[in-house]
């Protein structure tokens, strides 16, 4: 990991972030259905992060995507609130600092685009995830806002934005 990239997400990254988030699912033995593994976009990152209010970022080490973590807006919410998406690393870039590096790339961009609140999904099993989320200031919801169509995703949680972020 000595040559270390994080940068927005270009059309040529959709093959390589679909296998990284494929292969979280698979290796860690996480539901496939009810997930971001299941969503139609996910062999359509570029595509469906490029529009406006919206943005993901890729961890590239020596030219292979490692993981990934984007913002858009909220699906079926009419309030001015983004979701974090789709952030998902290999075993290999975990415990380095880049999740929540990313996290807070993805606030910036949010805060950046606008948006009042962020808000986000996640299963019971991933504590490393949910650390960090509380870390960035994310605190837990008691039902889902918006409608993902993440069914098997029964953690939700918010985040007030503000300009410091903090």
């Amino acid at each position: 990991m000595d040559s270390i990239l994080i940068r927005e997400i270009q059309k040529g990254d959709n093959v390589q972030i679909a296998a990284v988030i494929r292969e979280v699912f698979i290796t860690d033995d996480y539901p496939k259905t009810g997930t971001a593994f299941a969503d139609t976009q996910l062999d359509f990152m570029f595509e469906a992060y490029d529009k406006p209010k919206a943005v993901y970022f890729v961890v590239e080490d020596n030219g292979r995507i490692i993981g990934g973590a984007g913002v858009s807006q909220l699906e079926n919410s009419d309030e001015n609130i983004c979701e974090l998406q789709k952030m998902y690393f290999l075993q290999e870039a975990r415990g380095k600092g880049f999740g929540y590096q990313m996290i807070q790339m993805c606030l910036g961009k949010a805060t950046e685009f606008g948006y009042f609140k962020c808000y986000l999904e996640t299963l019971p099993e991933m504590l490393t995830a949910q650390y960090l989320y509380k870390k960035a200031g994310f605190e837990y919801l008691c039902e889902p806002i918006g409608n993902t169509g993440h069914t098997t995703c029964p953690v939700w949680m918010i985040k007030e934005l503000t300009i410091d972020n903090e």
